[in-house]
């Protein structure tokens, strides 16, 4: 009796045992997979971290350069913009120079000359503004005589300031030789020729 009560005993104390370390390798075995979720769901958030910093440096350094390149071309924009304005104003000086100096008179005789030897042109007008036609208005008359150019008249017209405007068969052709008509022809035609030059220099 004592026997089988020993035998009992040691079973209950086996199956216990057996019960307890089954019921730990479960526990440890489920503790261990949240373990490796926990570490796998922090290593992917770790990753998306890295992934997201990653794109916003990768973000910033495009718009950064971007910046750059935009502030390069507007940098050059402005600089040939502020070359066109200097070479029109220099050109503006220069033709309003020519044309207030003993020269213009010389421009205007040669230019009538000119208009002159074309034989469908009749009734050449000379179209000065009131201060240089009062100025030259002799100087023009006697060369005009000197060069027996007949047919031309010298008109008035104050729409500008400086130069002079040529009109043949009654005014049915026009030709503007004013200061700022020449002044943007020879601006218009320099301005490319500058703007390929700073182009080469890029």
């Amino acid at each position: 009796m004592e026997i089988q009560l020993q035998e009992l005993i040691d079973q209950i104390k086996n199956d216990g045992v057996k019960a307890a370390e089954s019921q730990a390798e479960m526990i440890l075995s489920t503790a261990k997979a949240e373990a490796e979720k926990i570490i796998s769901d922090a290593q992917a958030q770790a990753d998306k971290i890295i992934a997201d910093a990653k794109n916003e440096n990768e973000k910033i350094v495009r718009s950064g350069e971007d910046a750059i390149r935009q502030a390069g071309r507007n940098l050059l924009i402005s600089f040939r913009e502020s070359v066109t304005r200097e070479l029109k104003a220099i050109v503006d000086n220069n033709v309003n120079t020519v044309y207030s100096t003993d020269s213009f008179a010389k421009l205007i005789i040669n230019t009538i000359e000119c208009w002159a030897s074309k034989p469908e042109s009749e009734d050449i007008s000379v179209i000065l503004n009131s201060n240089d036609l009062a100025s030259l208005e002799e100087t023009l008359l006697a060369e005009l005589k000197k060069k027996m150019l007949e047919g031309v008249t010298l008109k008035a017209n104050d729409n500008f300031d400086g130069g002079f405007r040529i009109a043949v068969d009654n005014g049915a052709v026009y030709y503007d030789y004013s200061a700022e008509a020449v002044t943007d022809m020879l601006s218009n035609y320099l301005s490319p020729r500058v703007t390929a030059l700073l182009k080469e220099a890029e």
